[in-house]
């Protein structure tokens, strides 16, 4: 049976929400902001507040990036623990069609996926009854 590290799975979840969403870096936004300066119309130069206020909505952007890393880590590692307690034990799914004892469970985009004795797989969910 091999389930992935915490931190191993953490990085993962991590990586693909980095690298699914174009980001634009702060030395980029900086540089961008700065040939906005040298390019203005010099008779009427943009005001210092909307620089201001330009670099602020950049910083709550940026933060809001770091907490939702953050927080994908964290349901990453809500996932893997939440996989490590249903191992060896018996699921049944909401509806009653699905049962049998967990052999192994592989973390997907959608959330952990039991793998049942008898070949079949169930997502784990609400509903779920584990005994």
């Amino acid at each position: 049976m091999n389930v992935p590290s915490v931190s191993s799975a953490t990085n993962q979840y991590a990586s693909q929400a980095t690298s699914s969403t174009p980001t634009l870096g702060y030395d980029n936004f900086l540089k961008l902001l700065l040939t906005q300066m040298k390019n203005q119309d010099p008779t009427d130069p943009m005001k210092s507040t909307e620089y201001m206020a330009q670099l602020a909505t950049f910083s709550q952007v940026e933060q809001t990036m770091k907490t939702n890393t953050k927080l994908d880590s964290l349901l990453a590692a809500s996932t893997l623990t939440q996989a490590d307690g249903v191992i060896g034990r018996t699921l049944t799914s909401a509806d009653g069609t699905i049962s049998g004892q967990v052999t192994s469970v592989r973390i997907t985009s959608e959330g952990a996926v039991a793998q049942l004795a008898g070949g079949k797989e169930l997502l784990l969910g609400p509903g779920i009854v584990i005994s």
